[in-house]
């Protein structure tokens, strides 16, 4: 039977070239690599190297046995990025989310999801800057849009409801558009990047009108409030702009339409820890609890 530790250090030595480098990357005495090895080539009953003073090659039978080999390197340094966080005495989950998002969102839900798991601590950080990358210093993003590296996987939160609007002051000044063509002549602040047409919906109905935002930017946070100050018409989620229309500080601007693809929330985590009960737990629980308030069904 061979051990997957000797099949890991087999690996790395046939990637490095060289037992010293080998035990140098692992942090283990070079003399354990040249055992791991010699005891995997006795349970194969043939040489997997040839040694030289200068270099290692591969012997036929470590050419047929590399990619095996490979695989199970590359499990278990998967299973080192897991357990690294907890290694270092980081007990619970570390999460990440966009701030406006997190504010708005996430912060009304972390008490219940502490009261519903009284065993898996939370550190939360609203982070203006989310990684691109998978890393160990991290176990959950909340952020606009599906990840964009492999090694992530994403689940839906949903759509927020992305309405028009702007403050009965800038109306009295700039006539309300009657239509949607209408929005092209008004300054419109977006959230996003790159944003040069919106979508909008009525029923069944969909119109696409090309744009020349005023002011694009990817926090909504401060769409709504350039959009509260007067400066234009806002393409502002649901969840934000309510309690301005309630009490009539917003007008929504053609109220039989809605913005559509602006907006797809998700929690994102290193396709390494999407397994763990304690991610699925909180994934659970967001999709759970902030579905409803955004008002679109998930999307795994």
């Amino acid at each position: 039977m061979w051990l997957p530790s000797e099949l890991a250090a087999f690996a790395r030595v046939a990637e490095l070239g060289s037992f010293t480098a080998t035990a140098r990357a692992l942090g283990v005495p070079k003399v354990a690599i040249s055992r791991a090895v010699a005891s995997l080539e006795s349970r194969l009953g043939a040489p997997l190297l040839t040694r030289t003073t200068r270099r290692v090659a591969l012997t036929d039978a470590g050419r047929a046995l590399l990619p095996t080999a490979l695989r199970i390197a590359q499990t278990a340094d998967d299973a080192r990025g897991i357990m690294r966080p907890m290694a270092s005495g980081r007990q619970g989950l570390r999460v990440l989310a966009d701030p406006a998002y997190g504010r708005l969102l996430l912060a009304p839900l972390l008490p219940r999801f502490l009261e519903s798991f009284p065993a898996i601590p939370l550190e939360v950080e609203m982070a203006h800057a989310l990684p691109e990358e998978p890393g160990d210093d991290w176990d959950l993003l909340v952020q606009n849009g599906p990840p964009r590296r492999s090694g992530l996987v994403g689940t839906s939160l949903g759509s927020p409801l992305v309405l028009l609007c702007a403050t009965p002051a800038y109306l009295r000044e700039h006539p309300a558009p009657a239509r949607p063509a209408d929005i092209a002549n008004h300054a419109l602040l977006v959230t996003g990047q790159g944003v040069s047409q919106l979508r909008l919906q009525r029923g069944a109905q969909q119109q696409l009108v090309p744009i020349a935002p005023r002011l694009m930017v990817t926090d909504p946070a401060v769409v709504h409030a350039a959009t509260a100050s007067g400066s234009g018409i806002g393409a502002l989620p649901e969840f934000l702009c309510r309690q301005g229309i309630a009490m009539g500080k917003l007008v929504r601007v053609l109220p039989d339409w809605q913005v559509g693809d602006l907006l797809d929330l998700h929690a994102v985590t290193d396709l390494r820890r999407a397994a763990l009960p304690a991610v699925q737990a909180l994934v659970g629980f967001f999709v759970a609890n902030m579905v409803p308030v955004l008002g679109k069904p998930a999307r795994a």
